[in-house]
């Protein structure tokens, strides 16, 4: 199963931003909507079964009150379909028409009663009104096949736009939605086609690719009204949905997690500063074949892999650097227009010239090596990340030390790269030397496990040099308990930054300058500068990725 391909029709229209409004007081929804509109969006749409004891009569004008900064939904759904309301349906149809004589742009009735609906209406809908008819599945996202003969049923009705809802088990049920959408599309039905939950997350971004009619937004976390909801404000401005057209190419983070990824507002604002028009996504999955063969048009047209992909991307792919290779790990995938794919591994180029800069920042060193040189170097970690801070500390002239949970790894990789192995226990009491650099390659410490740390604070006092992957948070318990032992503290965003940068040229076709520079520094909320030089003499030769 193959995502759509995109084309753009004569009557393209941009997909519209709705915030979905859940205050329980009239009047403070009524100020939701202004505060929907100050946001940017487009639609409101009003939730009136969350309004406590609500009474439509009473009620009402004071929702659609002239003069309103947004158009307006009303809806009242149904407990049966995930809403508050538990009476009967003919108070309900009361309701929904009283909101169309007063003005309500558009009203949403679920697809199971249209028919009584309708019979009720028997020609009161005022023609100013949209219906919208909608039908949710809470349990799965059934085939394209089964989707497109709902679509079907559903414009017999009478419904001016179509509105299916699933819910996604996997991201490539994603897939199967904007297959509906582009069909749509294609004859010119409005169609409104989101999935839900994490998983189906991108639908709720890339349906303005496939010519939804709307997306629906919270106005702030905390508020949404179903699982996988955005927020207004990331979807303008984080995701930046207004730019998002059929030939938008699609780029994102692959892995499990990403949600805490950094990754999409960095590379969204630099594609924004140099008018490419494309899209960094967070991609939540477990297989990576799966998703690569399900995601498989041009349109999407690169990757980064994150945990837990990074040696399994190397089998995916139709062409590797030789860096990668030789690590036996990929953090970046680019589809080439010919759809192959070629994989890349620059972790150890972003990381390491982070720990380099950092000690060059705070230590006297000779400007002409590289101060790894000849200094102990310990990896804690032996999957893709670690593999990726051996190998590049091994070609900077470092003694590598390999710690892993499972002794067996360590003892593999440090066979490979000519270094020793160590047990998690055994680093504990490991002090050979002054002056040793210590990286973390594990996720622990990682959000929301910010407790954890992957070495004592007493045996932290035997490191010069602490360097932590980890970004979220930026400052982790071991970098704070290595500071508190007197150590140089080198933080994952600073390993980010560079990594974004270069991986940004791969995905652009070689776009970079000082602007997008600049914008990546802010976007990643990095405030020295002083280190981008030597980034941007990374070898013109390596390729992308990004430690998310």
């Amino acid at each position: 199963m193959a995502t759509a391909a995109t084309s753009t029709p004569a009557a393209w229209q941009p997909t519209l931003v709705c915030a979905t409004l859940t205050a329980r007081v009239p009047r403070e929804m009524a100020a939701e909507v202004d505060a929907a509109a100050a946001l940017g969006a487009d639609v409101a749409e009003l939730q009136v079964g969350c309004l406590d004891g609500f009474e439509p009569r009473r009620d009402l004008p004071v929702l659609l009150a002239q003069p309103r900064p947004l158009p307006v939904i009303v809806s009242y759904r149904p407990k049966w379909e995930g809403g508050q309301y538990a009476g009967e349906d003919e108070p309900r149809f009361e309701a929904l028409l009283l909101a169309m004589e007063l003005g309500a742009e558009y009203v949403d009735i679920e697809f199971k009663v249209v028919d009584k609906f309708m019979k009720f209406l028997f020609g009161k809908k005022p023609q100013n009104c949209k219906l919208i008819v909608s039908a949710y599945d809470y349990e799965s996202t059934p085939s394209v096949n089964e989707l497109l003969n709902l679509v079907a049923q559903i414009r017999t009705t009478g419904a001016d736009i179509v509105k299916i809802l699933t819910t996604a088990a996997d991201i490539v049920d994603a897939s199967t939605m904007f297959q509906v959408l582009a069909h749509c599309q294609e004859k010119q039905v409005p169609i409104i086609g989101l999935v839900m939950k994490e998983q189906g997350f991108i639908s709720r971004i890339l349906c303005a690719k496939y010519g939804g009619y709307l997306t629906f937004a919270s106005l702030e976390k905390g508020k949404e009204s179903a699982p996988g909801q955005p927020t207004v404000s990331d979807l303008i401005n984080k995701y930046k949905i207004r730019q998002i057209g059929p030939d938008t190419k699609v780029f994102g983070i692959i892995g499990n997690p990403v949600s805490h990824s950094k990754s999409p507002i960095v590379q969204n604002q630099a594609f924004r500063s140099v008018g490419f028009d494309a899209v960094f996504l967070p991609f939540l999955s477990d297989d990576l074949v799966k998703f690569l063969s399900t995601f498989s048009a041009p349109d999407y047209a690169g990757f980064s892999c994150t945990m837990p992909h990074k040696e399994t991307a190397l089998r995916c792919c139709d062409d590797v650097d030789p860096i990668a290779r030789d690590i036996g790990a990929i953090n970046t995938i680019i589809r080439r227009p010919d759809g192959k794919l070629v994989g890349y591994n620059t972790d150890y180029s972003g990381a390491i010239s982070a720990i380099e800069d950092g000690i060059r920042a705070s230590q006297p060193t000779d400007s002409t090596t590289s101060p790894l040189a000849g200094r102990l170097f310990v990896v804690i970690g032996a999957g893709g990340a670690g593999k990726a801070l051996a190998y590049g500390a091994k070609e900077k002239g470092a003694r590598v030390v390999i710690a892993n949970r499972t002794f067996a790894r360590a003892q593999e990789l440090a066979n490979i790269i000519g270094g020793t192995a160590l047990t998690l226990s055994e680093l504990e009491n490991y002090h050979p030397e002054e002056g040793m650099i210590l990286a973390n390659a594990t996720s622990v410490g990682m959000h929301p496990n910010v407790d954890e740390i992957p070495l004592s604070k007493e045996a932290l006092k035997s490191y010069a040099v602490v360097f932590d992957a980890v970004f979220v948070p930026r400052e982790t318990r071991l970098l704070r308990e290595a500071a508190a032992c007197g150590a140089t503290v080198i933080d994952g965003l600073e390993m980010l930054i560079r990594l974004v940068m270069v991986q940004f040229k791969l995905f652009t076709g070689g776009m970079t300058d000082n602007k997008v520079s600049a914008d990546i520094m802010v976007s990643a909320k990095m405030v020295p500068v002083v280190h981008m030089s030597s980034f941007l003499l990374l070898p013109q030769r390596l390729g992308s990725t990004v430690f998310d």
